[in-house]
């Protein structure tokens, strides 16, 4: 596992420079005693740079910093941060800047929502659904 870690840290560790941590490894299930690379990112990062598995490791990816205000939620009601709407609403705004933090003013807006929303924008959009409908989150309603 550590020697995954090292090789991940060599094929990754240029994305540094972009705001991305590398924070090690973290137990995920002392039962079976699997493990995951444990990483942060930015919120305004390509997530589409990071795989989901490393050696058969999956990346658990959090992110850090100060949220734009469209992330603010009330945690009593149950709202989640995540919620697509808000990624939406955000790229929405502030689309030019994203471009110029990203460094790559050809992007769409598809292409941003899935850069910002870890990896993949539509499926997100239906994990989203199925915690909705599972009860764990409300829906999104605008404040």
């Amino acid at each position: 596992m550590y020697d995954s870690l090292k090789r991940f840290e060599q094929k990754y560790g240029h994305l540094k420079k972009l705001g991305f941590r590398i924070n090690g490894l973290i137990m995920i299930d002392p039962k079976r005693k699997s493990h995951a690379i444990d990483v942060s990112r930015p919120l305004i990062f390509d997530s589409r740079l990071i795989p989901k598995k490393f050696e058969g490791l999956p990346i658990k990816s959090k992110i850090y910093g100060e949220l734009p205000a469209e992330f603010n939620v009330d945690r009593e009601k149950r709202e989640y941060v995540w919620a697509p709407e808000r990624f939406e609403k955000y790229v929405d705004r502030c689309g030019a800047e994203i471009k110029k933090l990203l460094n790559n003013p050809a992007m769409n807006r598809n292409e941003m929502l899935s850069a910002l929303c870890f990896g993949n924008f539509e499926e997100h959009k239906v994990k989203y659904m199925q915690l909705i409908q599972q009860g764990k989150f409300a829906a999104y309603r605008e404040n």
